[in-house]
């Protein structure tokens, strides 16, 4: 097998997985355009209705694969010439290609923090699966196939120092922990299902959503216990993999795949496997700071460029090993060149730390030099300001956190709780971003605090002798000599230019439209279902509430003693009235409405048609009535739904096809008894409402709207499929802002007037 690695290669026919993965990716680029004899088969899953087949061919209509494909005479004569298609998935391996020469892994679950049973499922069953597939094509054709594995350099877990290419040495029963990880999801599913739980959850869902039903909070439960079941699963497999001694879940059952391959290899097979460290972007193939998607570093590059990572838990002396990913790519083509003996597995660490140390000191000043020249513009403030890091410690940077975590709880609580105002909500905003970056640093603390403060160095004397073997022609080709990497260059010139600038495009898009561009409403044909917007009243399209609505009414009818004295007798009521409406906004909307005991109903309507018309128009938001016509312009039938009682509606008439509002029982006389003719539709009983008026009227609600001002309309907003959050509580902010829904800020007209005596005197 003497000869150059294309020669080695030449004829070849290797089984790829993880092709549509960053390393894979990379792998498939460099061997189509440096090992042309080199024939492929990739292992894909098909993606929902999109075959494996169709991803593959998307893959490479790619621009790093452009030349490749022109050589070609295009995608499909290169995927019939070069690179077959096996469907399938590493949860059910498909049969292999029987006449295969080598098998190269990629594939495996790459989060640190995965569920315990899925981090199994991928890194220890998949691998195992395979192998055992391998043999079968091995038994049918008796070829020598050639097996490598790429693993990752952390596989080493929590030790301290020299790392050697070599088995990790533990007495970790493989079968036992395996056994025992894919059966905890089985168990954590049945505690989910506890009493103890349940209730807790339970609990805090009704405490929350009671306003808007209690299936509403119903489904606020079940959605808390599955989180709880994935939360829990991924506390497990993190403790269990300290427990033995390894960072995490993922390093962990890495190295439990490690221990499947070697046991297949002492079956005298050859294996390789190959153990890069913290992979990012390329440093020279298919082109400087080619890289795909977010890996380890961005986040946290992205964040101190924003300003928003105060400090880092490392040392500054502290290396952390990074490597280029087509230096990856390089020594796993010239590893599959090179197989070993059988029986003989041989590890290789793809690393830099050994040669070309990188500390977080240095790390840090590239960084903060390149935002320095090239900084984030932070709207009208100018640049971001660039936090200066002390290397404080780890324990110091996790107080820090842990103080802002509980700051941040009080404020929330706080506002939460306030009355609603235009303040709360820009208050709210902050708390929001606040909260998030606070999610992030958490996040990302717990996940790299490991790292950041291990102190390993990866032997990769066994990776440099191959390449010291290579020809000269081939260590320029296939170069994964990482001792020649510039760390200051490769950040301030390759890597910091390549992962802003796709965050910079989007930036300057943001800068260009400094409003939201308005939701664009779709007009309704002759033919199919219909399209409706559905729109929420008092808070919404005026701003009022039923309180102040009544005592536009009320205060008509008295002189100003009388006056005073039902301003006093309403005002307290007030306190009673707001744990009402806490608890349930059907009782609050009762407790006022028997307030309305003995009016005549047909003078309410009067006195809204002759004083109050105007004022209630005044109320109106323009944005809302421009909306309301919008909608009306587009075909789409415009329909209220509020609590507010019929006659206060009477004004509004001419803008909706349908009202639906409260109405007052009156006796045989037409007098107001102080009760309602039905249920008020609150809640959960208006998205009921929907669901009954959309079917009567063929209205398709997934294309249809509602606007909503109040965490109470909850169901009215999730029984459309565009719902808009107008001027929010605290609450339905909060959750619009996680449902990624619209807010909008529709202002009151300029110059209304806020009156509680509209309607003038009766005397």
């Amino acid at each position: 097998m003497a000869g150059s690695v294309a020669e080695r290669l030449a004829g070849q026919h290797v089984l790829m997985t993880g092709v549509t993965g960053f390393v894979g990716e990379a792998l498939l680029h460099l061997v189509l355009t440096e090992v042309p004899d080199l024939k492929m088969s990739v292992l894909v899953r098909p993606k929902g209705s999109i075959t494996g087949a169709d991803r593959i061919a998307k893959l490479l209509e790619k621009p790093i694969f452009a030349e490749a494909v022109e050589a070609a005479g295009g995608v499909e004569p290169l995927m019939a010439t070069r690179v077959a298609v096996v469907e399938g998935d590493l949860a059910d391996v498909p049969a292999l290609p029987t006449d295969l020469d080598a098998v190269v892994h990629c594939a495996g679950d790459v989060s640190f923090d995965p569920p315990v049973d899925e981090g199994f499922t991928s890194n220890v069953v998949g691998t195992r699966d395979l192998l055992a597939r391998i043999d079968e094509a091995r038994a049918e054709s008796r070829r020598d196939i050639h097996y490598v594995h790429i693993s990752t350099a952390y596989v080493a877990g929590r030790r301290r120092g020299s790392i050697p290419e070599a088995p990790v040495e533990h007495d970790v029963d493989l079968e036992t922990e395996l056994e025992w990880g894919l059966s905890q999801r089985t168990s954590v599913e049945y505690r989910s299902r506890s009493a103890y739980i349940l209730e807790r959850e339970r609990k805090k869902a009704e405490k929350e959503h009671s306003r808007a039903g209690l299936l509403t909070a119903a489904r606020a439960t079940e959605a808390a216990r599955r989180k709880w079941v994935k939360d829990e699963l991924v506390r497990i497999g993190t403790e269990r993999a300290r427990s033995l001694g390894w960072t995490d879940c993922y390093t962990f059952t890495k190295a439990m795949g490690e221990r499947v391959v070697e046991r297949w290899a002492a079956q005298q097979n050859r294996a390789s496997i190959v153990r890069p460290s913290i992979i990012e972007s390329a440093l020279e193939r298919p082109y400087p700071g080619w890289i795909e998607g977010f890996k380890m570093a961005e986040p946290l590059i992205l964040a101190y460029g924003r300003g928003e990572l105060p400090e880092f838990p490392a040392a500054p002396d502290t290396i952390v090993d990074i490597v280029p990913v087509d230096q990856v790519v390089s020594a796993i083509v010239a590893v599959l060149a090179h197989p070993p003996e059988p029986g003989e597995p041989q590890f290789f660490h793809v690393s830099s730390g050994d040669r070309a140390p990188l500390t977080f000191n240095v790390l840090y000043t590239s960084v903060r030099t390149y935002f320095d020249r090239h900084p984030f513009i932070a709207g009208d403030r100018g640049a971001a300001r660039l936090p200066n890091w002390r290397f404080p410690g780890a324990r110091s940077v996790e107080r820090l956190l842990s103080t802002s975590e509980k700051a941040w709880k009080v404020a929330d609580y706080a506002i939460g709780h306030a009355p609603r105002s235009d303040r709360a909500r820009l208050m709210a905003r902050k708390l929001h971003q606040q909260g998030r970056r606070l999610e992030f640093l958490r996040r990302y603390l717990d996940l790299y605090m490991e790292y950041a403060t291990a102190e390993l160095r990866f032997s990769d004397k066994r990776t440099l002798t191959l390449f010291e073997s290579l020809s000269p022609e081939d260590r320029a080709t296939f170069a994964f000599d990482t001792s020649v990497i510039d760390w200051p260059h490769y950040f301030l010139d390759v890597h910091c230019p390549a992962v802003t600038a796709p965050v910079r495009r989007l930036d300057e898009l943001r800068a260009l439209r400094k409003k939201p561009a308005p939701t664009t409403l779709r007009s309704v044909g002759s033919a199919g279902p219909g399209i409706a917007a559905f729109f929420d009243m008092d808070g919404t399209l005026l701003s009022s509430n039923v309180i102040e609505t009544y005592l536009w009414v009320r205060l008509r009818e008295l002189d100003g003693g009388d006056r005073l004295a039902e301003l006093g007798r309403i005002a307290a009521k007030v306190p009673t009235l707001i744990q009402a409406e806490r608890r349930s906004r059907s009782d609050f909307l009762r407790g006022v409405y028997r307030e309305y005991d003995g009016a005549r109903l047909a003078d309410l309507d009067a006195v809204v048609d002759e004083h109050l018309t105007s004022h209630v128009l005044s109320r109106l938001s323009p944005d809302a009535v421009r909306r309301i016509r919008e909608h009306r312009a587009a075909g789409h039938r415009t329909v209220l739904i509020t609590g507010a009682i019929r006659p206060l509606t009477r004004p509004l008439l001419p803008l909706f096809d349908h009202i639906e509002a409260a109405d007052l029982a009156v006796d045989d006389r037409g007098v107001c008894t102080g009760y309602l003719a039905s249920s008020p539709l609150v809640g959960e009983s208006r998205a009921a409402w929907m669901r009954s008026y959309a079917a009567e009227h063929g209205i398709d609600l997934q294309a249809s709207y509602a606007y909503a001002d109040s965490h109470s309309d909850l169901p009215l907003l999730e029984a459309a499929g565009n719902p808009v959050a107008v001027r929010p509580d605290v609450p339905l902010y909060r959750h619009a802002r996680r449902s990624h829904w619209d807010v909008v800020d529709w202002a009151s007209p300029s110059g209304s007037i806020r009156s509680l005596t509209p309607a003038g005197g009766s005397r």
